[in-house]
């Protein structure tokens, strides 16, 4: 979660909302793929960092199933994001802050685990939560 906390500090630079995202290998320790949000740097609407990472990783991978692997994210991922996860077969999914506003892994919506789909992952939340809160919360502050 530390260097998807590095990743999302990235993302204000770029004036981006301050979520990063980290791919790991089935192993649990190799980093496949590093992102952060770059919608306003790419004027790219799916540039979410973890979509950016998911992608990163199949690359890398040589493959779109990314069975085995975990998503480490700052923040609960969205709609789009959770779909992308859930179609990517990823194994397992690590946040640290909910999103009240758009989550879609446990706080508004549950698209991972929904019982009607093929894939469910795994779900870990509140990992450094306060942490990736504190980042959020100051980058709208500032805002």
């Amino acid at each position: 979660m530390r260097l998807a906390l590095d990743e999302a500090a990235q993302a204000v630079r770029g004036g981006d909302v301050p979520v990063g995202a980290v791919l790991l290998g089935p192993d649990g320790t190799t980093v496949l793929a590093t992102a952060h949000n770059e919608r306003e740097a790419a004027g790219d609407p799916t540039a979410h960092a973890e979509v950016l990472a998911l992608r990163r990783g199949a690359a890398r991978l040589g493959a779109w199933r990314l069975t085995g692997c975990t998503l480490v994210v700052t923040l609960e991922p969205c709609t789009m994001c959770g779909g992308a996860v859930q179609q990517s077969r990823v194994d397992r999914v690590v946040y640290g802050a909910r999103d009240e506003k758009a989550g879609a892994v446990g706080s508004l919506w549950d698209v991972v685990r929904d019982r009607r789909l093929n894939h469910r992952p795994e779900v870990i939340e509140g990992v450094l939560a306060e942490e990736c809160s504190l980042l959020l919360t100051e980058f709208f502050r500032n805002r």
